[in-house]
């Protein structure tokens, strides 16, 4: 197998960012938020009110932010987002906020100190592919970025109200940056909103290919070894963080009111 040439090590980094103060850091991480919603819209991962994108917020461990319940995702600006608690107090802004959202991502937030941000909905290829009740193949390239690194939840229990089943969900996705909800969807997390959203994106874009590509006929595996070297690559070089880049140009461009 091939070693990395030491040229290429950094064709994803990204400059050193200076310092942000805890209100920059805020400020920074809302906006993020508010246009993740905007980008989910623009992927059609907008069914209803189900759904929902969180980041922490930098001061207080505790509390995270969350779009309340009721708007459109493609609707959403930053002054629209609400502060939650653990317990599930509207600490600022205002609500309703989705439960079920709550139910999940507060115990996620609470388990995983690494985790910023969280991201589900009820996208299409997400969703039919849980029914299978399987794990993703490394089939593509794109999909030995989730090589190990994604769970199964077996359990589905109807609408998830209850704080006890997120804590089964969270043990189901353990320390890896995604699981999949059989007969439910897919969840994905991040070290950044950038991170967790784009995330989402390249799952659900696996999902509809290996769904496709098991309908069209024999699918060939990627060997192990390579999907494993693949995995490595992309973890070191933060390929879903890079990858958010062009979705957040896009919004700003387009959809600059979103800042609001």
């Amino acid at each position: 197998m091939n070693t990395i040439d030491p040229a290429h090590k950094h064709i994803w980094q990204q400059e050193q960012e200076a310092p942000r103060s805890i209100e920059e850091e805020r400020t920074y991480r809302k906006r993020r938020l508010a246009a993740s919603y905007r980008i989910f819209a623009l992927r059609g991962f907008d069914l209803g009110l189900a759904g929902h994108i969180t980041v922490r917020d930098p001061e207080y461990d505790d509390r995270f932010w969350v779009a309340p319940l009721g708007p459109w995702f493609g609707h959403i600006r930053v002054s629209d987002l609400v502060m939650v608690d653990h317990d599930g107090n509207i600490v600022y802004g205002k609500g309703p906020i989705n439960q079920a959202g709550f139910a999940i991502h507060s115990v996620l937030h609470a388990a995983r100190s690494d985790v910023v941000a969280a991201a589900h909905s009820h996208s299409l290829y997400g969703k039919a592919w849980s029914t299978l009740g399987r794990l993703l193949d490394p089939i593509t390239q794109d999909a030995c970025f989730f090589y190990e690194q994604h769970a199964l939840y077996e359990t589905f229990g109807g609408i998830v109200l209850d704080t006890s089943e997120g804590e089964q969900i969270a043990k189901a996705l353990g320390d890896k940056k995604a699981v999949i909800l059989q007969n439910h969807g897919i969840l994905t997390v991040g070290q950044s909103v950038e991170n967790a959203v784009m995330s989402y994106i390249m799952l659900e874009n696996c999902c509809e290919t290996q769904l496709l590509a098991e309908a069209a006929g024999h699918v060939k595996l990627i060997p192990q070894d390579v999907a494993q070297y693949t995995s490595n690559q992309m973890k070191r070089r933060d390929a879903a963080a890079a990858g958010f880049q062009p979705f957040w140009e896009r919004i700003v461009k387009e959809q600059p009111d979103f800042l609001e």
